[in-house]
Order: C-alpha cells, then sequence, then structure tokens
C-alpha cells in the first residue's frame, strides 16, 4: 500500500465515509453536498467546456487545448444514482481527456430518489444518441465508475437489443453490476471495505428501483444479455463489496465471447483510479488513456 493510500484511508475515516453508507435509508441530501454540478476551468486543467440539457440531463462537454484525435470518452459518473458529480469525477476526466488528447462528455443524470431507473436509463440512451449524432460510434468509448459503470453495461444492452450503433468499447469502474446484492461474499467484504457498505447501497438502489425488480437487467446487467457487447476493459478493486458480482459478470461475458479485460486493484478499494493523490490511481488514469490506442 503507497503512502499515497495510506492518507487517503485516513481521509476517508477522518470523514467517516464507511459511516455515511452504513445507514437506511442513505442520507442522500447530505451526499449531495459533495456535488460540482458546473466546474471551473481549473478545475478542469484549463480545458474548455460547454454544458447544455438534454431531457433531465445536462451534458458538459470537455476540450482539452491539446485535442487532436477524434475520440469522445463519454462518462457516466458515479454516486449511487443519488449524487454527483463530484471535484474527484471533474479532475480524473479532465486528466483523461487531456492525456487522451481527446474530447470528453460527463453525463449528469437524473438521480434518485427524484427519478427511478426507467428515467435514469431513458436519459442516458437519449445522451448517447445525441454523442452519435456527432461522434462516429467507433470513436466513442463509454467510461463510467459505480453506478456510472452500471449505466454504461446497461445502455450497452440496450443498443445491441435495438440494433443500435455500439461504441468501440467501454471502460467501466468498479461498477455495480447486479442491485440485488445478494452474494454471499458481498457481507464478507462489507468487514473490509473503506468505503462503502451493504445497508446504505441497498437503500439507495430501492430508491432508485421504483416498481422495478432489483434482479431486472435494467438496472442489474448481469441478468441481461452480453453477446456482441464491444470489448470491455474493467477496473476491479480487491476490497470493495461490488466485486464477487464484477467477477460472475466477466465470466459470464467471456462464456458469451465477449473480450474482457480485467485490471485488479491489489488491496485498492472502490473508484480507485478516480481517488486523489494515489500514485495507483494515477497510474490507472495512465492505462485508460493508453486503451485509446487501440480505437
Amino acid at each position: 500500500m503507497s503512502f499515497g493510500y495510506s492518507v487517503v484511508k485516513l481521509v476517508l475515516k477522518l470523514k467517516k465515509e464507511k459511516q455515511s453508507w452504513s445507514t437506511d435509508p442513505i442520507d442522500y441530501k447530505k451526499k449531495r453536498k459533495q456535488n460540482v454540478l458546473r466546474p471551473s476551468r481549473w478545475l478542469l486543467s484549463g480545458s474548455t467546456f460547454q454544458t447544455r440539457k438534454i431531457d433531465d440531463t445536462s451534458i458538459t462537454s470537455i476540450t482539452p487545448k491539446n485535442k487532436s484525435t477524434e475520440v469522445l470518452f463519454f462518462y457516466c459518473h458515479g454516486g449511487a444514482f443519488v449524487y454527483g458529480p463530484t471535484r474527484e469525477h471533474w479532475i480524473a476526466l479532465s486528466k483523461i481527456a487531456k492525456g487522451a488528447k481527446a474530447t470528453a462528455w460527463m453525463i449528469d443524470y437524473p438521480k434518485a430518489p427524484e427519478f427511478k431507473i426507467k428515467e435514469v436509463t431513458e436519459n442516458v440512451f437519449k445522451a448517447y444518441l445525441e454523442a452519435i449524432k456527432v461522434f462516429d460510434p467507433s470513436k466513442i468509448i463509454l467510461i463510467g465508475d459505480s453506478a456510472g459503470g452500471n449505466l454504461i453495461l446497461t445502455l450497452t444492452q440496450r443498443l445491441i437489443k435495438e440494433n443500435l450503433e455500439l461504441p468501440n468499447r467501454l471502460i467501466p469502474i468498479s461498477p455495480l453490476i447486479d442491485a440485488s446484492l445478494t452474494n454471499s461474499k458481498i457481507r464478507e467484504i462489507d468487514l473490509l471495505d473503506p468505503i462503502l457498505s451493504y445497508k446504505g447501497v441497498a437503500s439507495a438502489k430501492k430508491m432508485l428501483a421504483g416498481d422495478v425488480p432489483l434482479t431486472d437487467p435494467l438496472i442489474s446487467p448481469i441478468h441481461g444479455v452480453l453477446t456482441n457487447f464491444p470489448p470491455i476493459h474493467m477496473f476491479s478493486s480487491e476490497v470493495d463489496i461490488f466485486t464477487p458480482d464484477q467477477e460472475l459478470f466477466v465470466a459470464k461475458a467471456k462464456k458469451e465471447g465477449v473480450e474482457v479485460e480485467v485490471i485488479e486493484g491489489k488491496n485498492m478499494p472502490h473508484v480507485w483510479p478516480i481517488l486523489p493523490i494515489m500514485p495507483e490511481a494515477k497510474a490507472a488514469i495512465r492505462k485508460i488513456i493508453s486503451i485509446t490506442k487501440a480505437v
């Protein structure tokens, strides 16, 4: 474990991050105090940005000064479907865009409990339809962390089902795979996970689901068809309650003929590639940037 991660763990402990995920119902209003809904150029390392609305979604297009490729990172941020994007999301995405010399879109979709999963996924779908008006789908990379990782997987399943143009590849970071959270290994890892806890995560998913069963593919992509998926580069974490279901998802995807690369964070927590100051996160960002070479 690096010194940087030791510092992050201390900060998480002082902020009582684990405790904040241990309540039912989850205090989503308190979580939203972390929201940064409109970035500054300083936060984006000097990149320019423009924001527009598509239905209930804000799409912020980030353009680095050194942009030289036609690649688009279509980014769905995490936050348990109840909050975000946060400062960490903007910083990580701007670093990716700058490093890859590419455009990036931050997809700030509507949140639970005010909106339910059908509305959220419909908004993400419409944002993607907007993206393929501007960018060649073969140049689009879907990327998302946690809840956002879930959304890019369910979006791809819908695109396949409706025979629409697919993105080049997917980069899910610590994605939620099964909203029912019934995997028996989750409770074991909960004791080690320094960020998430079963109780709060389950509460948020119930807020989101509405009348949709938690095992429905609309909210739990592991229960959907994975055949014909583009290549997947999944970042997983060793001490993350979502990892057991990610392992099942990867096994199913490979069985259905999907090309999958797993980048495992040894001793790393949930969404480690976007956490601050950690050398492990910096290496993960470099890895994400390198993936664009295949596009």
